[in-house]
């Protein structure tokens, strides 16, 4: 599809992340043996940050400003683009690959500490909220 561009931020609609945010690392609208179908590799939030006040230690706010990842490869039919998109382009290009156990870990690392930048900059601020429903 024309508008699943890399960087696309998607809610996803079922599974096991279902109502979690993601953005679109890969898009693959052809079909192959493994995959007979359009799919999309998703960097998401599995655990998102939780609430800090004034009154907290330095300790607590670091741990509850801690951000959860998780990589996936979707069918198109299993997450809901949204209007927000999310430029990770220059950071993500060719360095993700879930082809192994070892190699996912990997990029779930590389993925956890950028996303984790990003909350700490105050950058993309709805990316990294709860979806309220």
């Amino acid at each position: 599809m024309k508008f699943l561009k890399p960087g696309k931020v998607v809610i996803m609609t079922s599974g096991r992340y279902a109502g979690k945010k993601a953005v679109i690392v890969q898009n693959t609208d052809t079909r192959n043996k493994e995959r007979p179908y359009g799919h999309s590799l998703l960097a998401g939030i599995k655990k998102y940050p939780r609430k800090v006040v004034r009154g907290m230690s330095k300790r607590s706010i670091t741990r509850r400003s801690q951000v959860g990842v998780f990589l996936r490869v979707v069918n198109h039919k299993h997450f809901l683009p949204t209007r927000y998109n999310m430029d990770l382009s220059r950071e993500l290009r060719g360095r993700i690959n879930v082809s192994d156990a070892s190699k996912k870990a990997k990029s779930k690392q590389l993925v956890k500490r950028l996303f984790q930048a990003r909350y700490n900059a105050g950058n993309n601020r709805w990316f990294f909220q709860r979806l309220r429903f």
